[in-house]
């Protein structure tokens, strides 16, 4: 009769590693979870197109549990909206260090950065289609838009911008919204021609502004004494430059620029 050969328990080393146990999330850090969860999806989706069932299958939640943490997608969806409306105009804050326009570059790459990863959530936001939208919802991007006006004046260094200066920035904020959601649709160039495109619309609309507002026009000698001959200031004077030479701009514009004999 054959012999059995005795059985072998494995070694230590060839065991499974045991699997640590799954820590509990406390409160405070299931409701970041969930909240961040929901931003994420609100990112690629529109509002509408999301679920509580799937806030709670992307968290590894039950559908009760997250209605434990918010009484419904709603108020989930504005909280998460607010949380990005604080990441968003975060990125307009940059240190005064440097020409403008070179720093006004650095802020718009990392709000064009924010428009990219967050298409569809910025996109319903802006449009004011979804059916989430609300008040709240409303209120946030509004609090988008005052910080970021409050961060460029800063930058522009007047204590008591004047009104021109004001209505200015914000139609060139408003400006930015309007071409980055153009662009989200199609995206018909890469996206630093767009972050140069924005930089130099604004430098321009300062110089126009400057035409009205004499404090503005003596801080604009300062701006372009430090701008670097490759940044964007400077291309966009080549720019200009080289397109109002134009034979046929030359006479019509010698001509607009010759005050009308009294």
């Amino acid at each position: 009769m054959a012999s059995r050969t005795p059985s072998v328990a494995p070694s230590a080393q060839e065991q499974p590693p045991a699997r640590a146990p799954r820590r509990r999330l406390s409160v405070d850090e299931r409701r970041e979870q969930l909240i961040a969860v929901a931003l994420e999806l609100f990112s690629d989706r529109a509002p509408e197109d999301v679920s509580i069932d799937d806030i709670a299958a992307a968290a590894g939640a039950s559908r009760p549990l997250v209605y434990h943490y918010f009484p419904g997608k709603q108020a989930l969806y504005e909280e998460a909206l607010r949380r990005a409306g604080r990441e968003l105009a975060g990125r307009f804050e940059e240190p005064a260090d440097g020409p403008l326009s070179e720093r006004l570059y650095r802020v718009m790459g990392r709000y064009l950065d924010f428009v990219q990863s967050h298409a569809a959530g910025f996109t319903a936001l802006l449009r004011g289609g979804s059916v989430a939208a609300s008040p709240d919802a409303d209120a946030v991007i509004d609090q988008v838009r005052r910080a970021a006006q409050k961060q460029i004046l800063w930058h522009l260094g007047l204590p008591d911008p004047g009104p021109t200066l004001r209505r200015t920035v914000r139609a060139w904020i408003a400006n930015a919204e309007i071409s980055s959601l153009d662009w989200l649709a199609d995206k018909p160039v890469p996206v630093e021609t767009l972050q140069l495109q924005l930089v130099q619309e604004l430098v321009a609309a300062l110089a126009v502004a400057a035409t009205r507002e004499p404090e503005l026009a003596a801080l604009l000698g300062e701006f372009f004494a430090t701008e670097q001959p490759d940044g964007p200031t400077a291309r966009l004077v080549r720019d200009l430059a080289t397109t109002l030479a134009a034979p046929a701009l030359t006479d019509a514009l010698l001509r607009l620029a010759t005050p009308p004999a009294p």
